[in-house]
C-alpha cells in the first residue's frame, strides 16, 4: 500500500487518468473529489461490497434477478 500525505486542495494522480483531490478536512472527516473517466466505476468501499455481493448472488445492479440466465434478450 502506498501512503501519501496531502494538504487541503492538493491532489494525487493515478495512471494519468484519475485525480483525487482533498476538498475539505473537518475534524475526523476528509472530503475527497475524484475525477475519473466515465467508463471507470468509482464507489465507496461499502457500496462496492454490496455490488460484488449482488454479483455473486446473481442480482442485477437494479436489484432484479437476471432472466435468460443473465444473457441479453433476443429481439
Amino acid at each position: 500500500m502506498l501512503i501519501l500525505s496531502r494538504k487541503l486542495n492538493e491532489s494525487i494522480i493515478i495512471d494519468g487518468k484519475i485525480i483525487v483531490k482533498v476538498l475539505r478536512i473537518d475534524k475526523d472527516t476528509v472530503k475527497l473529489g475524484i475525477q475519473a473517466p466515465p467508463e471507470l466505476p468509482v464507489h465507496r468501499e461499502e457500496i462496492h461490497q454490496v455490488i460484488e455481493k449482488n454479483k455473486a448472488n446473481g442480482i442485477n445492479p437494479n436489484g432484479s434477478k437476471p432472466t435468460n440466465g443473465g444473457l441479453p434478450q433476443q429481439p
